[in-house]
């Protein structure tokens, strides 16, 4: 199937990083972050000082002690993080240096029936890889999906490669495909664009869709919306490609290998390449101090929805990119950068600068600052222009302010997630926090409806 996304925007920035692959330094701590699992409860199996392995369990879900979350390294427990009401935000692992594993005997999943694959995924901490639609949470292992998908290519600002990424790796990937495979009875949908790299197009076990258009083309949210609609009572399980290899790698070699690799870009760093690393690495061990410049934000994910975090700060579990940007903390003299200013190095996605008539392909440095405060949210009409789904964005949001599930369930909730939002964000002339508002929406769904 061929997809064409109309709607939509891409922000080119500069900063992209270079077709290089380096491996980061030793990462001597680790952590596993509750926060990065919406809805998650986590309830510890270890405690401070504990040894661990690589596929060690640390915590499980309180809901449901099947699905466990595991050390990506071996060493001991050095903390467990608390926040208020002492709500864990975070298990930090001293590695090491040795990756012992918990287990080394291969595990021939594709030769095991549905149920007897996922007992097997949620024992060696896979099953958080999967997230489902609607909710946008971990899969619920008792779910029968009418479908998986796998978006082979990311839209957002200075995304990583997959297609370079992931060359050469036919092999893990097909080994994963086959096990994902046996979790529906529908088709996994593996979305890429027209010139994708041959680990994508001849993969196994897929419905190849070829999808073209500006970002959020690459969103598995809009790939749903346009390939296998969401209707209330069905889910849709998705995974990322690098997670796909990584169950691959677990069936092949029996061990857990959290390994992957992310782009490190953004104007405000000068080392910009590929990295292989570790899920939840330090950042330290990614990336140094003295390629930074001065007054930068780090971004663990991408400018627009990832997390802001400091250098001793962790990668998130689902990130696949580390960006650096100038922060916007900054006062503009309002002629010479500000509002009354030409904007000939301005973007504007509502052509209220002359860069609108400029070239595509320009790129831009772009700030944090959001030019304005949170003010009364009003229909401007911006949101529909970016969002291609056929849902009226501003009265869905609406509706989720207010608290009315009927309107909520009427006007499409089941079928979006933060991050199909953020585009709508960035252009918001109100400077609401959009993907916050659809957040705490899913999880009143979640909590009353499901």
């Amino acid at each position: 199937m061929k997809i064409s996304v109309r709607k939509g925007l891409d922000i080119k920035l500069k900063g992209e990083s270079d077709k290089i692959i380096a491996d980061s330094k030793e990462a001597k701590v680790v952590a596993l972050k509750p926060t990065d699992f919406p809805g998650l409860v986590p309830k510890m199996l270890l405690k401070e000082g504990e040894e661990v392995k690589c596929g060690s369990p640390v915590f499980c879900d309180k809901y449901n002690d099947e699905i466990k979350y595991v050390s990506p390294i071996s060493g001991k427990v050095k903390e467990i993080v608390r926040g208020e009401k002492r709500r864990i935000l975070a298990v930090t692992i001293d590695s090491d240096g040795k990756m012992t594993q918990l287990n080394n005997k291969p595990k021939d999943l594709a030769k095991l029936d549905s149920s007897e694959i996922k007992s097997e995924l949620m024992s060696a901490g896979l099953w958080p890889f999967f997230k489902m639609r609607p909710i946008d949470i971990v899969a619920i292992p008792n779910d029968t999906p009418k479908s998986i998908f796998i978006s082979g290519f990311d839209s957002h600002p200075l995304a990583p490669d997959y297609d370079f990424i992931m060359h050469g790796k036919s092999a893990e990937f097909n080994a994963g495909l086959e096990i994902v495979s046996k979790l529906t009875s529908g088709n996994v949908n593996l979305q890429v664009k027209s010139n994708a790299d041959e680990v994508f197009t001849s993969a196994q076990n897929v419905t190849v869709n070829s999808v073209n258009g500006p970002h959020p083309a690459g969103n598995v949210g809009v790939q749903i919306h346009q390939i296998d609609t969401l209707n209330k009572g069905e889910v849709v399980w998705y995974i990322n490609p690098q997670d796909v290899m990584v169950i691959g790698r677990y069936s092949l070699t029996g061990a857990y290998d959290a390994s992957k690799i992310i782009s490190v870009g953004g104007s405000n760093i000068s080392e910009r390449k590929y990295y292989k690393t570790i899920s939840g690495a330090s950042m330290d061990s990614i990336i140094d101090q003295k390629n930074i410049s001065e007054n930068s934000r780090v971004i663990s994910g991408n400018v627009l929805t990832g997390d802001q975090v400091s250098l001793d700060g962790f990668l998130g579990f689902y990130h696949h990119q580390i960006t650096v940007i100038p922060e916007g903390n900054q006062h503009k003299f309002f002629l010479k950068n500000g509002w009354l200013s030409p904007g000939f190095s301005s973007f504007s996605a509502s052509k209220a600068y002359p860069t609108w008539l400029m070239s595509k392909s320009k790129k831009y440095d772009l700030d944090t600052n959001l030019n304005g405060e949170e003010r009364a949210f009003v229909v401007s009409g911006q949101y529909e222009k970016v969002f291609p789904f056929d849902i009226y964005p501003v009265q869905l949001l609406k509706s989720i302010i207010t608290n009315d599930i009927e309107n909520m369930e009427n006007l499409g909730i089941y079928e979006v997630s933060p991050e199909d939002f953020a585009l709508c964000e960035f252009v918001c002339t109100s400077k609401v926090n959009l993907q916050k508002i659809v957040r705490d929406g899913l999880d009143t769904i979640y909590k009353e409806c499901m």
